[in-house]
């Protein structure tokens, strides 16, 4: 139970409640309250698209705090496939959302951003302040474009209506339940799948993207969950906030590290005739300190060796491509 009992009683929406990030935010709010009700508007019944949808879903739902995760989502290439699905998807669901939330007069959105939206050459580590000075970087621009235009909507209806929305920016999340699909999944899933089928197969090599030369940084799925729920606690203004570790590892490092604790003793290949994505990526994380007292808490190490035990005990009922 969270202090003050802020989730007992309220009627929380969740959108992408039935997603990687989203399973997990619901469970920890149920977990932190039992008179709280979620409610999840599953895109086969509410295509959140369309706003007759988006307004079926406030009115069946009854919400009175909104958690907008729902998104299309994949990494460099099925960005590089889908620029425009994934600019019109993002942009609409977020602005439809917004707006009936605004309608519906609920007490608190929160709204979750990417960071692809930060410039192709912010400073690192990556500080709010930068989110407007430049263009994103290419492979995912549209994307991050989309989600960004949800912060100027967040502002502008706060300064117009004095609606209570908040804007955050989480770094790119792993962990148990993550997309393991390798046409569409992250760097983490994608080479924890690639490193576990290799060792059982018997194979010598493992294939990644790029050079290897570029940095991220990670953030543990319920650290992302804690983050999400304090903010939605505790933050009550329109400026954005990273949620993050503060930490960058090196591609190459990363891929070594999941191939040890994976078991996979071949060789790395690096196909360079794929692109890199942004050179470096790693957040300030102050403002999440000084706005709401959240640190993330979970040792990379120890978040990966989670993420490997999960694929290795539902690798056989996970898509194979």
């Amino acid at each position: 139970m969270t202090e003050g009992g802020y989730w007992d009683g309220r009627t929380v929406m969740v959108t992408g409640g039935d997603g990687f990030l989203g399973s997990h935010l619901v469970d920890e709010l149920r977990a932190r309250s039992d008179s709280v009700e979620v409610f999840v508007p599953r895109s086969r019944n509410y295509d959140l698209r369309e706003r007759a949808n988006v307004r079926r879903a406030f009115q069946d739902s009854g919400a009175d705090v909104v958690i907008h995760l729902a998104a299309t989502v994949g990494g460099i290439g099925a960005n590089r496939r889908n620029p425009g699905r994934y600019f019109y998807d993002n942009a609409v669901m977020g602005i439809e959302l917004l707006e009936m939330a605004r309608q519906f007069d609920v007490d608190k959105c929160t709204i979750l951003g990417t960071i692809c939206a930060y410039p192709a050459e912010t400073p690192v580590p990556f500080s709010e302040e930068d989110l407007f000075d430049g263009y994103p970087e290419e492979t995912n621009a549209p994307y991050g474009i989309a989600k960004k235009a949800l912060l100027t909507q967040s502002k502008a209806y706060r300064k117009q209506y004095d609606f209570n929305s908040i804007y955050l920016l989480p770094v790119n999340l792993y962990g148990p339940r993550d997309d393991f699909d390798l046409e569409t999944s992250h760097v983490i899933p994608a080479i924890i799948r690639k490193c576990v089928e290799a060792r059982k197969q018997g194979d010598d090599t493992v294939t990644a993207w790029g050079t290897g030369e570029p940095t991220r940084e990670f953030l543990y799925v319920k650290d992302a969950v804690d983050g999400i729920l304090a903010a939605t606690e505790r933050y009550n203004e329109s400026d954005p906030v990273n949620l993050g570790v503060g930490e960058e590892i090196s591609i190459r490092e990363l891929v070594e590290a999941i191939a040890e604790l994976t078991g996979f003793e071949g060789d790395i290949v690096w196909d360079t005739s794929k692109p890199d994505g942004q050179q470096r990526r790693c957040l300030d994380t102050t403002r999440a300190r000084e706005r709401f007292e959240w640190e993330a808490s979970t040792e990379f190490v120890e978040g990966l060796r989670e993420t490997i035990d999960w694929y290795e005990s539902h690798r056989r009922s996970i898509k194979s491509h």
